[in-house]
């Protein structure tokens, strides 16, 4: 049953003319939330951070389910002396509720990125509410969900209510990101700069790994890729290539940097020619001014930026995904460590099938060869106990550390061990080897 609630806050929802006197206060907007209900909360730069303010400052709520990708900002809703308000369930597990996760307090659901839209237009996960982030609606009664696509658009096409912060710093975005006026039951209107994401200084072995990936880059090439400093050192270096594409789930500022010198042009690109694609981004104030009102740059929904059927009509996808774990067999660890949950599936599965059934396409995993200060490797005879596996050793191809890059597709398990083995840190080598020969009874040439 609809809560009547939005009748009296936004009676007449067709109208565009003097939308902005039918804000309310973030108290009022999220009033109409019941104990129970299912909410989704817009994620990473688009997280509505005053809207989830407003609705973890009650205290008349009980069991009130919160479905979220990464969110930036504060989480207050998973903070220990709420856990019989509200429950988290993280669809990817980001910084701020990893800690509740891993305590039990919160969830989380193992899912493909591209899979996660689907849950909603399904019905399998039913939304009383959808809290949003939007750009300004323009004079046809039109919002973008500005930095976020991903899984918003399908929160918002099928919430019951669906409750909006207009923030006149949120990017208005190009692509099948809108959202009607006409849609929004209530809002408020702020004024306030994005949660950002800024470059850090590069690493030696992040260099390293980035220069090896580049190398792997041919000119006409279509890109996928994370956050973070890998991806970053990479695309620092391919600044010499030549009409690269974009498409992508997210980027950040270094594309800003290629596009300005001319390198990406999406000229090759057979979904999207000319244009990057994305789902999301996730970025500092200068990337946000880039994405603005930039018909270059379209925003689409994630169960279509990751499709394999998509992805595979480009040429030469190069997909540039990270590991925390990758055993001698190829198996990818990318979401937890041991049992503990750090992030989550994501599109990492999404676009390394993707690129290897693109022509030309280059599946990579890449990773620093050690973790913990130098006192592990990341490449082990066998996964941590509980580790997921994210990347099945079927589907894993090109591997990248700070040692080097191995293709471990067509490969036998002794292949792929020696391989592996000759990218991982020389201090784990000989026990590398020691192991995996008590496990397969291989033996390997000093």
């Amino acid at each position: 049953m609809a809560h009547s609630w939005n009748k009296l806050i936004f009676p007449m929802k067709s109208s565009i003319a003097n939308w902005q006197s039918r804000a309310t206060s973030a108290a009022d907007a999220v009033a109409g939330i019941k104990s129970g209900d299912s909410v989704f909360i817009h994620g990473a730069a688009a997280t509505p951070t005053p809207l989830i303010e407003a609705l973890c400052a009650r205290r008349d709520l009980e069991n009130v389910k919160v479905y979220h990708l990464h969110t930036n900002g504060p989480a207050p809703f998973a903070e220990a002396d709420r856990v019989n308000d509200f429950r988290s369930i993280s669809l990817f597990t980001g910084a701020p509720l990893r800690a509740a996760v891993n305590e039990g307090r919160a969830d989380f659901v193992p899912i493909f990125l591209s899979d996660i839209p689907g849950l909603f237009l399904s019905g399998q996960v039913k939304l009383d509410v959808a809290l949003l982030q939007l750009s300004l609606p323009d004079a046809h009664g039109y919002c973008s969900l500005g930095t976020s696509c991903d899984a918003a658009k399908a929160a918002a096409e099928t919430a019951k209510l669906v409750v909006v912060e207009f923030n006149e710093q949120m990017p208005r975005t190009h692509g099948n990101n809108v959202v009607p006026l006409a849609r929004i039951d209530a809002f408020i209107c702020t004024n306030r700069p994005l949660h950002g994401h800024h470059i850090e200084a590069e690493s030696d072995i992040e260099a390293q790994i980035g220069e090896l990936v580049a190398n792997l880059v041919e000119d006409g090439s279509t890109l996928q890729m994370g956050i973070g400093g890998i991806p970053d050192a990479a695309l620092a270096r391919m600044k010499n290539k030549v009409d690269l594409g974009i498409h992508t789930e997210m980027f950040s500022d270094r594309i800003v940097d290629l596009v300005a010198g001319g390198v990406i042009t999406n000229k090759y690109k057979r979904v999207g020619v000319g244009r990057i694609i994305t789902s999301f981004i996730n970025g500092s104030q200068r990337l946000f001014d880039f994405v603005n009102d930039n018909p270059l740059v379209s925003f689409y929904p994630c169960d279509w930026t990751n499709d394999t059927s998509v992805i595979r009509k480009n040429p030469k996808v190069v997909a540039i995904n990270s590991a925390i774990q990758i055993d001698l067999t190829g198996q990818v660890c990318a979401d937890s460590i041991g049992h503990r949950i750090f992030s989550g599936i994501g599109g990492q599965m999404d676009f390394i099938r993707g690129a290897a059934l693109s022509p030309g396409g280059k599946p990579i995993i890449a990773l620093p060869s050690r973790a913990m200060g130098g006192k592990v490797s990341r490449i082990v005879h066998q996964l941590a106990p509980g580790a997921g596996v994210v990347t099945t050793r079927g589907h894993v191809h090109w591997v990248v550390t700070e040692y080097g890059a191995v293709n471990l597709h067509g490969r036998t398990l002794r292949e792929r061990a020696e391989a592996l083995i000759s990218i991982a840190h020389p201090d784990f080598r000989a026990e590398l080897r020691r192991e995996v020969a008590q496990i397969r009874h291989f033996s390997f040439a000093v």
